[in-house]
């Protein structure tokens, strides 16, 4: 019944150019939604009224978030994590002070080659010194390969333009992004915790606006386990409190006839969006909602 043909009349083929999205994000995250924006603006503008809070459970890379904030699609934006490593650089940048202009500083001067990089990544850090922590995530973050921070992920070898692991370290870039995000403390909070935890505590609320991208799979896929350290999850679970939330959400995942049936199952609409991975291989993603009408509005 859930074939990839039945969807062949609501494929959305538009492919979003990711280089016209702004990239706020600090982060180059397996999994990101940089693709997405563009039609995450277009899901917030068709509400009623500008959401009091988005809350993103699963923030990761937190892009939703920030581009949220930046462009005020809602008076303010929650982002929450579990992994201790990406939410010690959320801690830092949105809720540490004067601690994220020195991760800035830290990361603008520097001198990266494959000795100063292991020198950090091998370093035991206090549990309690946060901001070395998020130095170390946001270094680790840009030279495994793919930007992967689960157990196991190698570095960059030949790296783009043959440039190897200093291929994806943008240090006067990275410097700019998180400023700019201080620049946007007023309209962002960070929580460390479960998300399914805290979309349940704000279930009640009308006003409130949910990004839900679990970085997790189903259906017998092991990808999550690759990239994320954090992998399981209960999706039944995830969809049986979704169905209570009493403001509107979106919720994306690979494609799988498992998460159809689920999404019928819960009454939620749910569409295949095009995309592009990546290594730019077309691919589509699992867009479900209570009403997903206003894709079809350009």
């Amino acid at each position: 019944m859930y074939q990839a043909d039945l969807f062949e009349d609501t494929l959305h083929e538009h492919i979003v150019n990711v280089a016209s999205v702004p990239q706020r994000s600090p982060f180059r995250y397996p999994g990101g939604k940089t693709w997405l924006v563009p039609r995450i603006r277009r899901w917030l503008r068709s509400l009623p009224s500008i959401p009091a809070e988005l809350i993103e459970p699963f923030a990761g890379g937190g892009i939703v978030s920030l581009t949220v904030a930046a462009e005020r699609l809602a008076d303010h934006a929650t982002m929450v994590e579990l992994d201790l490593e990406v939410a010690a650089v959320w801690h830092t940048i949105v809720n540490g002070g004067q601690d994220a202009a020195w991760l800035a500083e830290r990361i603008a001067t520097f001198d990266l080659t494959h000795e100063s990089a292991a020198r950090v990544l091998s370093a035991t850090i206090a549990p309690d010194n946060i901001k070395e922590q998020a130095f170390r995530t946001i270094l680790k973050n840009r030279v495994n390969r793919g930007g992967i921070l689960a157990p196991g992920a190698g570095l960059i070898k030949e790296g783009e333009n043959g440039k190897g692991i200093r291929s994806r370290w943008y240090p006067a870039t990275l410097r700019s992004r998180i400023l700019d995000i201080v620049g946007m403390r007023n309209r962002l909070s960070f929580l460390q915790g479960d998300g399914l935890t805290v979309m349940h505590e704000h279930a009640q609320r009308p006003d409130v606006a949910y990004f839900i991208d679990p970085p997790y799979t189903v259906a017998g896929k092991r990808a999550g386990s690759r990239l994320y350290a954090h992998s399981e999850l209960d999706h039944e679970e995830l969809f049986k409190i979704a169905a209570t939330l009493a403001g509107d959400f979106l919720m994306t995942y690979d494609y799988s006839e498992e998460l159809c049936r689920m999404a019928g199952a819960h009454g939620f609409d749910y569409r295949q969006v095009a995309m592009k991975n990546t290594h730019h291989a077309k691919m589509t993603e699992l867009l479900i909602g209570r009403d997903l009408s206003w894709l079809d509005r350009l």
